[in-house]
This record gives structure tokens, C-alpha cells and sequence, in this order.
């Protein structure tokens, strides 16, 4: 009797290690997002003295026409901030958006759009980052603002 519950032992480990190795297969599957004509890799975005800076990359581009970096608050819709020419495969982006310390805002939520030359549209995940920027430099850069 031992040995056959050896036997259905080893079937189980055997059949739980398939079982993990597909869990593992599907997770690397997913490590790398597939969003249009783009293979994201990652998309990350942090403040950065009174601007922020957006940073991504890409493993492959495919019928690619623009990334769109757009930006909303909490409380509003996205608007489109800047359209990205595509680099092609294994291409690192980063974008600085300069009128974040413009806004009373404090937190600041983006994302790409990427457009496919076919017109098919898809939307990386948010970033969503918490920006700090001094009052004095707020309120410098509006006065600043009206002179231009």
C-alpha cells in the first residue's frame, strides 16, 4: 500500500510542478504589456524639481504612429500634453512635462495613448504621481507666464 501511495504522491508533485512552471510561463508572458502597435515594457513617472518626468520603454513597435502623453487631475478629464514619434524597437522615451508646476494641483495622473497607423487606439496603465512644487516657484512661474 506504501508504494502505491508513492505513486499518487509523485503524480501530484509532478502535476503541481507542471502547474507552476505554466504559472511562471504566464506570468513572463505578462511582464511585457502589449498595448496596439507597442510592446511596453514599463511606463513610470516621478517629480522632478518643479517639472515631471515620464519614462518608457519599448521592445517592439509594430505599425506605430504616435505615443500621446495625456494628463488629468482627480477632479478633471485627461488632455492630450504631447505626441511622441515613434523610435522603433527597443526604444527608451522620456518626457519632461514643464507645465505641471503651472497647476494648483498636487497630484497629477498620466498615460500614453499609443495610435497604430490603422487607427487603432489602445491606453498604457495609469502613473499616477504626487508633484511638490513651492509656492514661491508656483506662483514665479505664473507671473512669469503672463509675460511671454
Amino acid at each position: 500500500m506504501v508504494k502505491s501511495l508513492d505513486k499518487v504522491v509523485t503524480k501530484e508533485y509532478i502535476l503541481g510542478m507542471k502547474k507552476g512552471i505554466l504559472y511562471l510561463f504566464w506570468i513572463l508572458f505578462l511582464a511585457v504589456t502589449v498595448y496596439a502597435g507597442a510592446f511596453l515594457d514599463y511606463f513610470q513617472g516621478h517629480s522632478e524639481g518643479e517639472n515631471v518626468r515620464l519614462e518608457w520603454k519599448t521592445s517592439e513597435e509594430v505599425n506605430l504612429q504616435n505615443f500621446i502623453i495625456e494628463r488629468k487631475t482627480p477632479q478633471n478629464p485627461y488632455i492630450e500634453i504631447a505626441t511622441i514619434k515613434p523610435q522603433g524597437n527597443n526604444s527608451f522615451y522620456s518626457y519632461l512635462d514643464e507645465s505641471a508646476y503651472k497647476s494648483e494641483d498636487l497630484v497629477f495622473i498620466y498615460r500614453l495613448k499609443i495610435l497604430d497607423n490603422d487607427g487603432t487606439v489602445s491606453y498604457s496603465s495609469e502613473v499616477t504621481v504626487s508633484h511638490n512644487v513651492s509656492g514661491v516657484k508656483r506662483t514665479w512661474g505664473s507671473i512669469k507666464a503672463m509675460f511671454r
